[in-house]
């Protein structure tokens, strides 16, 4: 079976680029700088799947992007999760996260959809800028 981006993802989420192991996904929400991880492996549900000669590189690209979202944001916070619960695909989400944001203190899934979702010019700045700072 070969890797495919599970179709809500796509449709969800703007592809920054490729690291090593993972596609790098950034949500379409303004009020959050909000990271997904996809390990580009098939078959992957939980991190317990990854296989070994793939766990560090994945945690390496979760250190890479944690560190890129915090130069960018200055974050409070940096939430990384890996649920599931709506999506099967293994995907792993880094949040920045500053006190008084639009979920705080809970997680970002409590707060409602957004009124629009990030798009146009200041999506494709946001998308530059994890770009420039990852290097990609």
């Amino acid at each position: 079976m070969a890797f495919a981006l599970h179709p809500r993802l796509a449709a969800d989420c703007e592809q920054v680029g490729d690291l090593a192991v993972s596609t790098l996904l950034l949500a379409r929400d303004e009020r959050f700088h909000w990271a997904i991880l996809v390990p580009r492996i098939a078959a992957l549900a939980d991190l317990h799947d990854i296989p070994p000669a793939s766990r560090m590189a994945v945690f390496e690209e979760i250190e890479r992007v944690s560190q890129a979202l915090q130069r960018i944001t200055h974050a409070d916070k940096l939430n990384v999760a890996a649920l599931g619960n709506q999506v099967a695909q293994l995907h792993i989400h880094v949040i920045a996260r500053h006190v008084g944001d639009a979920a705080w203190p809970n997680p970002v899934w409590s707060a409602p959809p957004p009124a629009t979702p990030l798009a146009g010019a200041a999506l494709a700045a946001r998308v530059q800028r994890i770009k420039q700072e990852m290097e990609l």
